[in-house]
């Protein structure tokens, strides 16, 4: 049976970097390690490390970006809760097996990590990214 290990981090949806930078490194202090694309999202991700787990500020590639319309939506903020299992594709049978309503069947490959996401009505409202770290 696949299981949850941590919080891998917290997705905050970001219309400006450069503008979300100022509070979260200028002020707060946390640094950035990096950025990167992320082509199956559309999205740009910068990833703030606090502890054992990560702030995720998640930026639109494009307009079309699921995540532009989030912000367009909402005016940005938390956009999703990450936790981190020890086997996706176990997980991903399990809750399709209870079921649970998915946005991905199959996890995404992605360097380093596999990623699905659960459906928010599934889970009281938070859309919820599963990783497994692949490393």
């Amino acid at each position: 049976m696949a299981k949850v290990t941590k919080i891998n981090h917290i997705g905050i949806a970001v219309s400006d970097l450069d503008e979300a930078l100022k509070f979260w490194r200028d002020i707060l202090g946390i640094e950035l390690d990096h950025i990167e694309d992320v082509p199956s999202s559309k999205a740009k991700v910068a990833f703030l490390p606090v502890g054992d787990s990560d702030v995720e500020l998640v930026i639109p590639a494009s307009e079309d970006a699921p995540i532009a319309k989030f912000i367009a939506e909402k005016g940005g903020g938390i956009h999703h809760l990450c936790i981190e299992v020890d086997d996706i594709s176990a997980m991903l049978a399990q809750l399709k097996e209870k079921g649970v309503r998915l946005i991905d069947e199959e996890p995404k490959v992605m360097p380093g990590r596999k990623m699905a996401f659960i459906h928010p009505k599934a889970t009281g409202g938070v859309l919820l990214e599963l990783y497994e770290i692949t490393k």
